[in-house]
């Protein structure tokens, strides 16, 4: 069922993509940076997963939007400290703008 939501399927890869660069991070933000990322990656996973579920919906896309943008500062400063590649915060920032207006739509279609 959860494969029939277009968001499930674009967060699923999106948290490999992720979760596989935190694993490039250095050692030095391991327990903070890189597992803030990591957290958030898979709280916004969860919430879609809770959406995909719940009939009342609305709080749980309004704070998976929450979460988007929490990991765009997040990667912002990843890459200010070139702990990613231009290319790579490029990459991820059309991911979370995707999702983000996935969550969006989904959001006005549940009022």
């Amino acid at each position: 069922m959860k494969e029939d939501y277009p968001i499930f399927v674009k967060w699923m890869a999106a948290t490999d993509w992720i979760l596989d660069l935190l694993d490039k991070y250095p050692k030095s933000v391991r327990f903070t940076l890189s597992s803030r990322i990591a957290n958030l990656t898979l709280d916004v996973m969860e919430g879609i997963v809770e959406a995909i579920y719940t009939k009342k919906r609305s709080y749980i896309l309004v704070r998976i939007n929450l979460y988007i943008e929490k990991l765009r500062i997040l990667f912002r400063i990843s890459f200010s400290r070139k702990y990613i590649s231009q290319k790579q915060y490029e990459y991820v920032a059309v991911l979370l703008d995707e999702t983000g207006k996935m969550t969006g739509g989904w959001l006005k279609e549940s009022l």
